[in-house]
């Protein structure tokens, strides 16, 4: 598991050009400090808001693993889990596909999901 995710955007050539200028100037050490900065400019800008829908939505924040064994304790107490997660959630490969419906309720991941493809196709219908 990487701490980071890569992503493409599209910019107009008049805008990947101003970057490239701050970028020669010495404003930032490269394409990618610059994009960075912004997203994290923004973030910060919105982190009020987010901190509200988060609370809202009772969601958690951060990186959660589940492995068999943990969605077979839940079951174990009677419970089926709702997890609201902005972040990363990694789901263990030793997840069955039946067990991954049997255990989870729901699933709104804001952020990455690392699970197995039959993990993700089973819970299709409870992913938000």
């Amino acid at each position: 598991m990487t701490d980071t995710e890569k992503i493409t955007i599209n910019l107009s050539p008049v805008d990947m050009g101003q970057i490239d200028l701050l970028v020669q100037e010495g404003f930032y050490s490269n394409r990618t400090d610059f994009i960075r900065s912004a997203i994290r400019n923004q973030l910060n800008t919105h982190s009020d808001s987010i901190k509200q829908v988060m609370v809202r939505k009772s969601m958690a924040f951060g990186v959660i693993s589940y492995s068999r064994s943990d969605l077979e304790k839940a079951l174990a107490k009677g419970k089926k889990l709702d997890i609201k997660l902005v972040g990363v959630a990694f789901f263990h490969n030793d997840i069955t596909p039946e067990l991954a419906r049997e255990a989870i309720q729901s699933l709104e991941v804001h952020g990455v999901l690392h699970a197995s493809e039959a993990f993700k196709q089973a819970l299709a219908d409870r992913m938000t």
